[in-house]
């Protein structure tokens, strides 16, 4: 309650914390009080060589134990006093610079995460669409589930989107933008599921619609699918078949789907739409500063981790390069 109360945290971030903590503690088999810097070193052991877990949640089960530590010996709340009272001992704090991962790389995710190239994009979405003829064409039930995530998927790269902020869309989060009359009423996308800062609520953030050929398929699926799957008194924009909000799960479900049909690599997941999406508007001479607003970064650096580029954009860069520094070459009479 006071981690609730006063540092304003959701209720889901508080219970992450608590559980780590709680792990901690099933392992060690000792009270909080007990707790030395050796036990943590143990259970860090146990989580990289047996769980096998990544540098980024090492460092977020670190950092659960050393702000629960904190707690205990803050002055503030008396319980170091109360537990030397009651037990003749009190807690520490038990993690140091020493013993703890420290964050030296901008990227510490899995390697094989990449953007898309174009040409797998557009045969994904290709795909994606085939699947709706498919079975139109065989007379079976599913072509409007079909159209719907082919839909989605066409979202989630046209806006930059990341699974859950797609999944939690509503009708109603499409406006006009006045500087782009030619998108109707889908001229800016309201996203209000942004991913949410040091357990801070959810951030908020317009993104302004950029593809004319993505605003044309979510148009078309508003008005002439979404009447037809939508729940009563419901504005979400993706609907299962039980009446229901899609989840990230059944996303990342047919995306991999489509991925493992079409032989692509099997570490690509839904968020390497928007990787994509960034790398593209990079590669399209798009100012940074402006993708870095549409995808939600705080700092510019972070939107330079999902850069990449194409191989014919690199060509195309490298030739400019060794143009610019041909030209300052001196000629072979200046040589003599």
């Amino acid at each position: 309650m006071q981690q609730r109360g006063g540092r304003n945290l959701r209720e889901t971030s508080v219970k992450t914390v608590v559980g780590v903590v709680e792990r901690f503690q099933t392992f060690t088999g000792e009270w909080p009080w007990l707790w030395t810097a050796g036990g943590l070193d143990e259970w860090m052991m146990h989580l990289v060589a047996v769980r096998k877990l990544a540098p980024s949640t090492i460092r977020s089960h670190q950092h659960a134990v050393r702000s629960f530590c904190d707690y205990l010996i803050s002055e503030h709340y008396g319980w170091a006093d109360e537990c030397l009272t009651r037990f003749g001992t009190h807690p520490v704090q038990i993690c140091h610079e020493w013993n703890t991962t420290k964050h030296l790389q901008d990227y510490e995710g899995k390697p094989g995460r990449r953007p898309l190239t174009r040409e797998e994009l557009q045969m994904l979405l290709d795909h994606a669409d085939g699947e709706v003829d498919r079975i139109l064409d065989a007379g079976h039930k599913g072509a409007l589930p079909a159209y719907r995530d082919a839909t989605l998927l066409k979202v989630a790269y046209a806006w930059g989107l990341r699974a859950n902020e797609a999944v939690n869309l509503d009708t109603t989060d499409f406006y006009r933008n006045a500087h782009a009359p030619e998108f109707g009423a889908f001229g800016v996308l309201q996203v209000r599921h942004g991913k949410a800062a040091r357990g801070g609520a959810a951030k908020r953030r317009s993104v302004i619609s950029l593809r004319g050929w993505a605003v044309t398929a979510v148009k078309d699926y508003v008005e002439n699918v979404w009447p037809l799957m939508r729940a009563e008194g419901s504005n979400a924009l993706w609907v299962s078949e039980r009446g229901t909000r899609l989840r990230t799960r059944e996303l990342s479900t047919r995306f991999a789907h489509y991925r493992d049909e079409l032989g692509l690599d099997a570490g690509l997941s839904p968020h390497a739409l928007r990787h994509s999406y960034v790398t593209h508007l990079v590669e399209e001479g798009v100012d940074p500063t402006f993708v870095q607003q549409q995808v939600g970064h705080a700092y510019q650096s972070t939107t330079s981790i999902y850069t990449a580029v194409s191989g014919d954009f690199a060509n195309t860069m490298m030739r400019q390069a060794l143009g610019q520094m041909l030209q300052g070459q001196p000629s072979k009479k200046e040589k003599t």
